[in-house]
């Protein structure tokens, strides 16, 4: 019904006011919490995924103003149009120089890098197979490409074995295998060299999100695929992220140069959304440089998230045995989760805090992201924090 006016009755957003109280019911209410400009002296970050300390280092704030400066705040336009710069160029020499891949094309984001990719490769003829616990933006973009006929199977997680099979059982002309190097809510490592042995025999390549690997596994932090003897193999790709190790925002495809052509003309998250910002790609660049000149920072970070999870076990904690820079701590329901969080936040020590439906086996946790550039001091601090906080039943 529509009143004198035209206008209709009631507002079709109304609806949406019951849908929060149903998230709230069930614990699953989400807030913005806007962080100060500089950590307190005696706070300890262990939620950012800035692993390696490069957010706020001076050269890479420097090298992002200086970009600023020189190419402007913004990219001004699609990189086709206006938004590509020499630095971008640069950028993307030194990535896929750094990871031994032939090539590279950044995007503004690590998102629209896996969107990018999965849906330029995929169509009618081509089957994607994926682990059931692929980050977000892998799952998101095996819908647009079912969307367009491809055809998406599942694999058990981190099971070469269930990959293998599911390779086999599709008939469809090109098979893709979608995988997460570092799983991101427990940080664990798949065995891609399986995965790679597997897309090797059955001719299938293999595209990997290495947002979590990049700066933090392999020699001097070189990326999943260099660790695992990948660095540069046929058939192979990576998207990774520039907002996490590299401390800055946006996103690359790692691979063979006819791939990164193909992604020029005919990936859609590239062709038609605003290039990364100079800003961006400046930091970026100075952090790759960064960790290009100090390589000990990786092994510093891999050896400091083994001993926060050694401690935390010791101290009956249910806490995952990293194969990266991601501690993840069993809570035992939602509401368990949210206030072992807070109390943690409360003392000064800031956690991730993972829920269902954001986490792919269900389970409530605190997810620990640890910074290379944490003193002795800081871990002390948030290892008594994290256990004198949990709520009596934890473990």
């Amino acid at each position: 019904m529509h009143d004198e006016d035209g206008m209709g009755d009631s507002d079709p957003f109304e609806r949406l006011g019951a849908a929060a109280a149903e998230r709230a019911a069930a614990g699953l209410t989400r807030r913005l919490r806007p962080r100060p400009p500089q950590e307190a002296p005696d706070a300890v970050d262990l939620a950012g995924n800035d692993y390696l300390g490069f957010s706020r280092h001076p050269e890479v704030a420097e090298a992002a103003a200086a970009a600023a400066r020189r190419w402007g705040a913004g990219a001004t336009g699609s990189r086709l149009v206006t938004g590509d710069t020499l630095l971008h160029r640069e950028l993307e020499e030194e990535l896929a120089d750094f990871s031994g891949a032939e090539a590279a094309l950044v995007f503004s984001s690590g998102y629209t890098a896996n969107l990018g990719v999965v849906t330029a490769l995929a169509d009618g003829s081509t089957a994607l197979v994926c682990d059931r616990h692929n980050h977000a933006s892998l799952i998101d973009a095996a819908r647009l490409a079912k969307a367009r006929g491809a055809q998406v199977l599942l694999f058990d997680h981190a099971d070469s074995a269930t990959a293998e099979a599911a390779l086999a059982g599709s008939a469809r002309e090109h098979r893709i295998l979608l995988s997460d190097t570092v799983f991101s809510v427990d940080g664990d490592l798949t065995d891609i060299a399986a995965l790679a042995r597997a897309c090797a025999e059955d001719g299938a390549a293999l595209v990997v999100d290495d947002a979590h690997g990049l700066g933090v596994v392999g020699e001097g932090g070189a990326g999943a695929l260099s660790a695992a003897g990948l660095r540069g193999a046929p058939g192979t790709a990576a998207a990774v992220t520039l907002s996490k190790a590299l401390g800055a925002q946006g996103g690359a495809v790692l691979g063979p140069r006819p791939l990164i052509r193909h992604l020029v003309e005919t990936a859609r998250t590239f062709i038609f959304d605003t290039g990364l910002a100079p800003p961006a790609a400046g930091a970026a660049l100075a952090a790759l440089r960064l960790l290009r000149a100090e390589p000990e920072r990786p092994r510093r970070l891999r050896s400091l998230a083994r001993r926060i999870s050694a401690e935390l076990t010791s101290a009956g904690l249910a806490a995952t045995a990293p194969d990266a820079a991601v501690v993840s701590v069993l809570a035992d329901s939602r509401e368990e989760a949210v206030a072992w969080a807070g109390a943690c936040r409360a003392a000064g020590v800031d956690v991730g805090c993972f829920r269902p439906p954001s986490v792919p086996d269900g389970r409530s946790r605190l997810r620990l992201t640890v910074r290379a550039d944490l003193t002795d001091a800081q871990v002390d601090r948030a290892l008594e924090t994290v256990v004198g906080t949990r709520p009596r039943g934890s473990g």
